[in-house]
């Protein structure tokens, strides 16, 4: 495990999502200056099928900024060969070393249907594809035959050069458990501090030292007069990094970014007090 993600216990990390449904490609390179300036400490990018690439996205918000860290969640599993997100995460890292954090998942099933990548157990290639892209990024040799991740003594020929984090994330029970089991940080999208508190819970109890990320969305106070309850309920619960997704019609970015940056600083007094 990596100490990417904040430890338990201490002041959640802090970012902004930037949501593709909302705001089209072009906005991303200003979004991700404002998020840089602002001292949050992450943008958080979708890979939504069929909106924006997320690692196109993370190349630019990378070479835009110097500072932030870039975090793409999810890439989904079943519409990417394992060996070209292997080369394309490891090319962002050595680019941008320490800034990357990159997440895998299931993919929304019905966008899996209709991109005619759909599997039958998606679990099953979660897995596959978690263990092979941890051994082709650690620089290994990969010759695997699995139900879905097949390959024949591939090695990266310019793998990361220090440790890349990887992230998974989904809903269900078992997905999070095997997240748990193989990632260096499980993915909340939604839940707030419950989902992070029966989170917390498994990892205690499977002795997981991964990381919580929670996305809190507009309905679940991602506003101005909302984030700071939010923020301060998850960090509690035991979430290591929280991103806020403004609404589509955030007049007020700026401000609601002061008010995240509040609601962090107040959170992490709580904790340690």
């Amino acid at each position: 495990m990596t100490d990417v993600l904040a430890d338990a216990g201490a002041a959640p990390r802090l970012g902004l999502t930037f949501v593709p449904w909302d705001r089209p490609p072009e906005d991303l390179p200003a979004f991700a200056r404002l998020v840089e300036d602002s001292g949050l400490d992450t943008l958080w990018l979708w890979e939504d099928c069929f909106a924006q690439s997320g690692l196109a996205c993370a190349a630019t918000a990378l070479a835009g900024t110097s500072r932030i860290r870039v975090g793409v969640a999810l890439l989904p599993t079943p519409l990417r060969n394992v060996a070209l997100t292997a080369m394309e995460l490891a090319t962002l890292a050595r680019l941008y070393p320490g800034r990357l954090l990159p997440g895998i998942g299931h993919g929304v099933q019905d966008w899996m249907a209709q991109a005619g990548a759909k599997v039958a157990s998606p679990m099953t290639l979660l897995r596959e594809y978690a263990v092979a892209l941890r051994a082709l990024l650690a620089g290994e040799e990969v010759t695997v035959s699995g139900r879905y991740v097949k390959l024949d003594r591939v090695r990266l020929r310019y793998p990361p050069t220090e440790p890349l984090p990887l992230l998974m994330g989904g809903f269900g029970e078992k997905t999070l458990r095997l997240s748990a089991e193989l990632a260096d940080g499980v993915l909340l999208a939604r839940g707030g501090a419950e989902a992070v508190g029966r989170m917390r819970g498994v990892l205690d109890e499977t002795g997981s030292r991964a990381g919580i990320v929670l996305g809190i969305g507009p309905e679940e106070g991602a506003n101005i007069p909302g984030a700071a309850e939010a923020i301060t309920a998850a960090a509690r619960a035991g979430a290591t990094d929280i991103t806020v997704e403004p609404a589509p019609d955030e007049p007020d970015l700026p401000g609601l970014i002061e008010a995240v940056r509040a609601a962090g600083g107040h959170a992490g007094e709580t904790i340690t007090t």
